[in-house]
């Protein structure tokens, strides 16, 4: 099994190229997703939230106001880190049961969106980190989710900066381009990714970057 982190800034791109990676026949293990299951109506989670934020982070049918939470969360460093401590732990617990069922032979991807500010790169046989500029980030968070500029660069500040995540890089994937020609750089980096799976755990790292 090829443990795989993959990572971006909010904006950058990273669902697409998770979803690519699937086509091409990765297992995928989506972070954002399972963040939503552990804290859906009824779980410990939600009741550990709302414990910590208030009632008002429940919508009419006693789910998470996600938009509610994150107005709240984003622009506060404090209240963030304290639901990253109830949602983290939840998450990494599902993960590792998802990863265990996975086929020996697997290439498991991991899109985990606050990699890098977790310090999680050591947890993984190698790192992707799915690259585009700040201005890319926010056109798409504006246009395409229609967020406030506002709401929008409190999220990217809130992240790690650019430079912080291609530090732990070891494959970039550039997604200010084209999608056919994003789609050919997931084949080149599929291609790259069976490879390695097929070579001694030790060496994943040892084999260096590429840009």
């Amino acid at each position: 099994m090829l443990k795989v982190g993959l990572t971006g800034g909010i904006g950058a791109g990273k669902s697409e190229v998770s979803r690519l990676l699937v086509e091409c026949g990765a297992v995928l293990i989506d972070a954002d997703r399972i963040a939503r299951e552990v804290v859906a109506p009824g779980t410990p989670g939600l009741a550990a939230v709302v414990d910590a934020f208030g009632p008002d982070v429940l919508t009419a049918d006693g789910s998470l106001d996600r938009p509610r939470l994150g107005s709240l969360v984003f622009a506060d460093s404090g209240k963030l880190a304290v639901l990253n401590s109830i949602v983290h732990p939840l998450v990494g617990a599902r993960s590792r049961e998802l990863e265990e069922a996975a086929a020996e032979d697997a290439v498991v991807v991991h899109d985990v969106p606050l990699l890098t500010e977790n310090g999680l790169a050591p947890l993984y046989d190698l790192v992707i980190v799915v690259d585009a500029s700040p201005a890319t980030q926010l056109d798409r968070l504006l246009r395409l989710r229609g967020m406030t500029e506002e709401d929008a660069r409190a999220r990217m500040t809130a992240q790690a900066t650019r430079e912080k995540r291609l530090e732990i890089a070891d494959i970039v994937i550039d997604n200010d381009v084209p999608l056919e020609r994003l789609e050919r750089r997931v084949r080149e980096v599929w291609a790259e990714l069976v490879r390695r799976a097929h070579t001694p755990r030790r060496a994943h790292r040892e084999q260096g970057s590429e840009e």
